[in-house]
């Protein structure tokens, strides 16, 4: 089946060049791979794109915050998914020293916060409260944390600041950093057969919404600053006492030399523009379906050409 639809999809791109294209470079766009699902499947749904376009591409793993400084000196040629939440502070500081352009939002709005499956709440019924939570925090305790809660937060390369915001805010939990997304769907996977109370790190979009339905903890609202100045948020001494924003971006950002190295691709990409749904459903392909990152990509493309294709044909 795969070598089936391969084939069908190869035939199909094989004519696609023949669209005008202003003349790009022959050297590769680099494109960073990083550790959750729907980055990896998008960035080779785009990578194949590109190619369809006559497109030389190569994939690169890089880490998630340290990706921003190798876009902006052209190590890197792009980034797909700028999480406001994740990787904001990261990108701006790549934008004050230059080398590295914004080029536009995703339709999708994006959360990323500590979260729990609603059987949870039956445990813990004052959710989605912070506080509530915190009251409750001995309903998570584990061997590993004693009397204390225990929050499964992302990699530690995410930075999500769960230890920050425990201290700030003076939760009785302990953070433990899970080693991979994988990692934490498979906690929620474990706990889901006999119902255990579980609070974990966990954004949208992404398949799990639809997998295991629950919410998000409400702590004190976002504002900006809140991880910049103590003043900023409850607590007048600590950084990170609020939450991660609400309805957060979700941008791509380019080398600021792609756009005359590669101008039809960079054109392309600044039509390019996934929702929700188009991003849950990539993640899906591999954490559901099981899928190769390469072949999903594949397959997205091959159900979705009324989507791409008008892209190519605005961007060129």
């Amino acid at each position: 089946m795969r070598n089936a639809t391969t084939a069908l999809f190869a035939g199909a791109l094989a004519v696609m060049p023949a669209i005008g294209f202003a003349a790009d470079s022959d050297d590769p766009i680099v494109i960073p791979i990083h550790n959750w699902s729907s980055q990896i499947v998008m960035s080779n749904v785009v990578g194949q794109i590109f190619e369809s376009m006559g497109n030389n591409v190569e994939y690169v793993t890089t880490d998630s915050q340290a990706v921003y400084e190798s876009v902006r000196l052209g190590d890197v040629t792009l980034e797909l998914e700028v999480w406001e939440g994740a990787f904001g502070a990261s990108f701006r500081a790549a934008q004050e020293k230059g080398g590295i352009v914004d080029v536009g939002d995703h339709n999708a709005v994006t959360r990323e916060d500590w979260w729990y499956p609603m059987w949870t709440k039956e445990a813990c019924p004052g959710l989605p409260d912070w506080k509530a939570l915190n009251d409750c925090a001995a309903v998570f305790a584990t061997a590993e944390t004693g009397d204390k809660g225990r929050y499964l937060d992302g990699p530690v390369d995410w930075l999500k600041h769960g230890q920050e915001r425990v201290a700030a805010l003076g939760m009785d939990f302990v953070v433990v950093n899970a080693g991979s997304a994988a990692a934490l769907w498979a906690e929620i996977g474990a706990a889901e057969a006999d119902k255990r109370p579980v609070v974990v790190f966990n954004w949208t979009p992404n398949f799990a919404e639809a997998v295991w339905p629950g919410e998000f903890v409400e702590f004190p609202a976002w504002e900006d600053g809140c991880d910049k100045d103590p003043a900023v948020g409850p607590n007048p001494d600590a950084l990170y006492d609020c939450g991660n924003p609400a309805k957060g971006y979700l941008k791509k950002a380019a080398w600021d030399g792609m756009e005359s190295k590669w101008p039809a691709a960079y054109g392309v990409l600044s039509k390019i523009s996934f929702t929700n749904a188009q991003i849950a459903e990539m993640a899906k392909l591999v954490d559901v379906d099981e899928l190769e990152p390469e072949e999903a990509a594949e397959e997205w493309l091959d159900a979705n050409e009324d989507i791409w294709k008008p892209w190519i044909d605005a961007g060129s």
